[in-house]
């Protein structure tokens, strides 16, 4: 009985090596297409809705990675791989184009800063870019080495010539538009430098007030979404630049705060 349990099995390992017997192996399961996007903090809301879509439409997986653009840029240009980048500010747009690292571009929206508030404005602070520079309040911008508000907040600052007096007065240089957002609803700033779209959103829009910045100073910025020069998928890429910048990918960033923006 011993030898006759042992050819038994031997025989089921038999059948069980032999590749395709039982209709499926490991290394025929088909993986799915990933694509990687590098993406701003302000802009993730309508990236991730439109990856959904565009998950469902090409059976592919996106995966989207968020953080300063400045950051961001710096970590394309190191490894070389991805397919989309969306900087909160063009300017990053125009060093990926000088530098190769793109093929092709598209318009999907609009970026403004602004300066923000705890709601109602309690310490009743002026609506002035010297407000920032008033050492009764404390103040929070972004760093302009890592992220497109910081480098948006330092072109202001410049244009109005009080850039150095604000670095003198603020108590913090954030990485990006999402921490301005967690001190000043934290109660750890009272006035911030932050994108316009930031304060539209549901979580946000019942604890924050906006103190608009002259035209004269802050421009609305293009957003620019860039297709990577080493996209392993640029077809499924395309479709998403297309989708993005069309009527309803546009429909999409106004959604957030981030097409028609004052």
């Amino acid at each position: 009985m011993k030898s006759l349990r042992i050819g038994i099995l031997g025989v089921l390992v038999l059948l069980l090596a032999i590749p395709g017997l039982f209709g499926c192996t490991a290394d025929k399961v088909e993986q799915k297409k990933e694509l990687l996007v590098y993406c701003g903090i302000t802009m993730i809301k309508p990236m991730a809705d439109i990856a959904e879509i565009i998950e469902q439409e090409y059976d592919c997986k996106i995966l989207i990675t968020k953080g300063g653009s400045g950051n961001l840029l710096k970590s394309i240009k190191a490894n070389k791989i991805g397919d989309l980048y969306l900087p909160g500010s063009d300017a990053y747009i125009q060093t990926t184009l000088e530098q190769g690292l793109v093929t092709d571009t598209v318009h999907v929206g609009y970026n403004k800063a602004a300066m923000m508030v705890k709601k109602g404005n309690p310490k009743s602070i002026p609506a002035s870019l010297d407000s920032l520079a008033d050492k009764r309040f404390l103040v929070a911008i972004g760093n302009p080495e890592s992220g497109s508000i910081g480098r948006e907040t330092k072109k202001i600052l410049d244009k109005k010539s009080i850039f150095s007096k604000v670095a003198a007065n603020v108590q913090m240089m954030t990485t990006d538009s999402k921490d301005l957002t967690r001190l000043l609803k934290g109660e750890e700033a009272d006035l911030v430098v932050n994108w316009y779209a930031t304060s539209t959103w549901p979580e946000n829009k019942d604890s924050i007030s906006v103190l608009p910045i002259s035209d004269e100073y802050a421009r609305k910025k293009k957003l620019i979404l860039a297709l990577l020069r080493f996209s392993r998928y640029p077809e499924i890429a395309k479709a998403f630049m297309d989708y993005a910048s069309g009527d309803e990918g546009r429909a999409i960033f106004n959604k957030y705060g981030l097409y028609d923006v004052r």
